[in-house]
């Protein structure tokens, strides 16, 4: 089963979602405040992440606004507005679902299940003619193999999640090397490296640098 983090101040209410996700079956960490709830983001990511958003430091779409730069983690908002703009913009910020207070357990389990299963189907990311398959943790150009090292396949993963958008060197390093940082000429090391074995492989053109900005993944025009 998925290992959940649970981000949410009410103590009640947080000792009940973990208790009752792990009777589910979940694995369940919770955190009753932004900062502890990002450095187990960071340290230990989660496959699903709860999210309230009326949390007493950092604001809830603060946190998802972090989410969704450095990773793909299916996050589920509890909420209890029942503006329907404001659910929309949450949607649109990044979140996958959202559930309103006061809810039954039972629904929570199911809309992590759904979350999950559209995660596990939606491990293809295809540009043109390159496949990452996280799932198999293989690359493909057309019918050929990459021989791709753990990390390359990582930044080529990140990079594919999002084709055309910019990865800045920042947001790379954090989702690639969370918690540990590399020497400072890493990234750029590795991406030349990948750049080489694309370009090898016949993919030229697809990794591009954008100066000053950072990296993006894009299908070469003819």
């Amino acid at each position: 089963m998925p290992r959940v983090l649970v981000i949410e101040d009410d103590p009640d209410l947080g000792r009940i979602l973990k208790a009752s996700l792990e009777r589910a079956g979940f694995p369940a960490r919770w955190e009753r405040n932004g900062v502890a709830g990002l450095t187990a983001l960071r340290e230990d990511p989660p496959d699903l992440l709860v999210l309230d958003l009326g949390l007493p430091d950092l604001d809830g779409d603060e946190i998802l606004a972090r989410v969704r730069a450095t990773g793909d983690v299916p996050v589920l908002i509890l909420t209890a507005t029942r503006d329907l703009e404001r659910k929309v913009t949450l949607l649109r910020e990044g979140a996958d679902d959202y559930l309103e207070k006061p809810f039954h357990p039972e629904e929570l389990f199911a809309r992590l299940e759904a979350l999950w299963r559209r995660k596990v189907a939606g491990r293809r990311y295809r540009v043109g003619g390159l496949l990452v398959d996280r799932e198999a943790q293989r690359a493909f150009f057309g019918e050929r193999p990459l021989a791709l090292s753990p990390t390359e396949l990582e930044l080529l993963a990140l990079l594919a999640r999002r084709p055309g958008r910019v990865f800045s060197r920042e947001e790379i390093v954090a989702a690639v090397w969370p918690g540990d940082p590399p020497r400072s000429n890493a990234l750029e090391v590795h991406m030349a490296k990948l750049r080489a074995k694309l370009a090898r492989a016949g993919a030229r053109g697809y990794l591009r640098t954008v100066r000053g900005h950072g990296y993006a993944l894009v299908e070469p025009r003819e």
